[in-house]
């Protein structure tokens, strides 16, 4: 296959970082966006262009275009996102930490989004990380609660997404599996590199009927 342009928004740790690592060893060209500066040192040892943002801050996400302007992306992952609190049952979340999860995972992509349009190649493949905790029809527990609205939100977000760009990128939601990573735990199910394999592999046999769908990291289409 020929080299392919990936952006991975949020590549610094975790899963976005297995991304990029997956995509600089099959030989293709990467960009990749972090918020520290160790996180951009650790992009740029990989070999891929690294982008300072921070998708919860203004004035940072506010010149992702810019910085972008000139590429035309085969493939394109939005990655950031937190968890935020570990709730169990119908505990009130305090202000600070709504605002931290929904600035992060909702209106971060709101943000990113309409400034990735024009630099999406013809066909370009655009997904989410979400979760299968933010599907309301398989839902079978309440545990992070605020989580789980945050990335229910991000599906709809997606949706329209899929609507908006049809014909020109096919546009998926993704869930990662159970990972270990920071945020999954070490007693999560499966390595990030099995995720991100397979979610690589999702994402390169794609086809036009799949736009707006939601997809298990090994293929397994969910429902919303």
């Amino acid at each position: 296959m020929s080299q392919q342009k990936i952006l991975i928004i949020g590549g610094s740790r975790g899963i976005g970082l297995e991304l990029v690592r997956q995509y600089r060893a099959a030989g293709d060209q990467v960009v990749a966006t972090a918020r520290s500066d160790a996180g951009l040192a650790a992009l740029r040892e990989l070999g891929a262009t690294a982008l300072k943002l921070d998708v919860a801050d203004t004035a940072s996400v506010s010149g992702l275009a810019w910085q972008i302007d000139g590429h035309h992306f085969d493939t394109v992952v939005i990655s950031a996102g937190i968890f935020g609190p570990r709730s169990q049952g119908l505990q009130t979340p305090t202000e600070v930490d709504f605002d931290a999860v929904m600035h992060t995972n909702v209106l971060g992509p709101m943000r990113v989004l309409p400034q990735l349009v024009d630099a999406l190649a013809p066909q370009a493949r655009l997904a989410v990380i979400s979760s299968r905790m933010g599907s309301i029809g398989l839902r079978a527990g309440t545990h992070g609660w605020l989580y789980r609205a945050s990335k229910a939100a991000l599906n709809s977000l997606l949706k329209d997404a899929s609507l908006e760009l049809a014909g020109r990128a096919i546009c998926i939601s993704f869930h990662p599996g159970w990972v270990r990573t920071d945020m999954g735990g070490e007693g999560a199910d499966i390595e990030v590199a099995t995720s991100v394999a397979g979610m690589r592999t999702v994402l390169a046999t794609l086809k036009p009927e799949h736009n707006g769908c939601f997809f298990n990291y090994d293929g397994q289409t969910l429902d919303w």
